[in-house]
Order: C-alpha cells, then structure tokens, then sequence
C-alpha cells in the first residue's frame, strides 16, 4: 500500500473499517473535575452500549519467525493474499462509534519487553533489547499492553500542556485493563477512556486507557469516572507501575504531566487525534521520518 493512500479520509463512507481514516478535528475546551482533566463542548460519539466481538482481524493473519524470547524472534502481519503488511500502517485506527483498533505488543501478567519495530522493514513485533541482550520488565504487567495504528507522537513537536515535553517518537500506547489474557499480535476494538501524560527522561509517553469490547464490563465503563466506579484503584496503579518499574535498574521513577492526574475520555480522544495527524504527516513524508520505516 503506497503511503499517500493511507491518509486518504473518506467522507460519508461507512465502511470506515474498512479504510485508513484520519480523525476529524473538532474544539476542546479544558476544564478540571474530581478525577482528572475533561473536556466540554466536544461531539460526543453514541452513548450506545458495545456488545460487539471484540476481535477484530482486517483479512490479517500473523507469521511468526524465530523462537520467543531471542533476538530473532519476529511476529509479522500479512494480508489474506500473503503479502506482509505493517501493524503500524496498514491497519486502521478508527473504527467509528467511538471504536478504534488496538494491537496487543505484551499480553498482561507477563514481563517480555516486546514492541513494534519502527526501524524494521513491515515494522514487525520484536523484544526490545539493550547493549544486545533481550529487556523485560522487572516484574510483571497487569493489563494488556500495546499500540494504537496510524498514530505518532512527533520528536519535532513540543507539548505546551505537558511542559513542552517533545513526542517519544512511536506509536501511542495502549493499556487494556479488561480481565482476558490476549495474545501478541491480536487486534482488538477498543474504547479510550482516560489518558496519562508520562514523561520518560524527557519526553512525552501517551498511555491510553482503554477496554476491550468484549469485556464483560465494557457496557459499564465510557468515561472516567466509570473505571474509578468499577475497577476502583486501576488508574493509579496504571500510573504508579509505569512511574516506578525502571527503579529496580536504578533510575529514576518517571514522572506525569497533566498535574500527575489522569484525564478523561475527551483528552484521550483529543490526543488520538492529534498523533494521528502528526501520522499522516509521517507518512506523507511532510516530516522527515529518519530511521523510521514507512513500509
């Protein structure tokens, strides 16, 4: 798929699915509650419960090579002809109603540091490594973790919400706090409902809150306040885990922006949509992508 072609917004067309979409820009006026930051006067998408399956493979299959945890090890995506395609590019990030594609890097209650390669040919999922040795985490992640397609956060572009923090130059990550273990390379449908504005030596690290549609309480949490009602105390940990888990290697905890609080589901959005421009603009090749693959 050319690049220019992934950025092609169809208007009006609903199979939106079934195309690379850019979201559409609407104003957003800030306003802090009781749980963190909101939004007001944003279109809101359908309050409709979800009861939808969750899974959501676009004629995409995964081809795995190597053995797990070596450096060789590699999870592929391929369309339904063969053809290796890009978890980050080619599948789409905004489903419509709200839903949008989630594609699990690391499945909860384990520790293997496992990523997109951005730099690698069909951008396929890898362990990360250091100094040449394979990363983990030093214990284990609680929920699902990974990525949302088609977003970027831009190195080039300085924050002014989050302390002029500048993007991390990857994808933004996604932390599924449904019950159900996935398994790397699934692609589910999800709905934000927080964000959290880390900062990581420096630089801004979006960590989206979300749940998988086919969790048994999808249909009882669409905004913040909702996961403090029905999982009380997981947008804390969440924020404690990814604060504290390089300690243990002797650096020092991560820190928050946003006022070191979580925001809602408006600011989730907003976020999402400005990294999905920042995409667009990648791939177009309006900013420089330097060792970054766009195949």
């Amino acid at each position: 798929m050319a690049a220019a072609a992934r950025v092609i917004a169809i208007a009006g067309n609903s199979t939106a699915a079934a195309s690379s979409c850019l979201l559409i820009k609407t104003p957003f006026a800030l306003q802090r509650c009781s749980n963190g930051l909101r939004f007001n006067n944003v279109r809101r998408s359908s309050k409709r419960l979800f009861s939808c399956n969750a899974i959501y493979n676009p004629q995409v299959q995964i081809k795995r090579e190597g053995q797990p945890e070596t450096l060789d090890y590699r999870v592929f995506f391929e369309d339904n002809s063969g053809k290796k395609i890009s978890p980050w590019h080619d599948v789409p990030l905004h489903l419509g109603d709200g839903v949008f594609s989630f594609i699990v890097e690391i499945p909860k209650e384990s520790s293997a540091k496992m990523e997109v390669a951005t730099d690698e040919l069909y951008t396929p999922i890898k362990q990360d490594t250091k100094k040449g040795k394979l990363r983990y985490y030093p214990y284990n992640i609680n929920w699902n973790y990974g990525l949302l397609p088609q977003t970027w956060e831009d190195p080039s572009l300085a924050n002014s919400e989050v302390e002029g923090a500048f993007g991390d130059n990857d994808p933004v990550d996604v932390v599924e706090i449904g019950e159900s273990r996935r398994k790397i390379g699934d692609i589910l449908k999800v709905k934000p409902l927080a964000a959290l504005a880390m900062i990581d030596e420096g630089e801004l690290d979006w960590k989206i809150v979300a749940i998988s549609l086919d969790d048994p309480r999808a249909s009882l949490v669409n905004d913040i306040d909702d996961v403090e009602k029905h999982f009380p105390g997981t947008l804390t940990a969440v924020r404690d885990w990814f604060r504290d888990y390089k300690i243990p290697d002797g650096k020092p905890a991560n820190k928050f922006g946003l006022g070191n609080k979580a925001a809602n589901k408006d600011y989730a959005l907003k976020v999402i949509t400005e990294t999905n421009e920042s995409w667009a603009k990648l791939v177009k090749r309006s900013i420089p992508a330097g060792e970054l693959s766009l195949v």
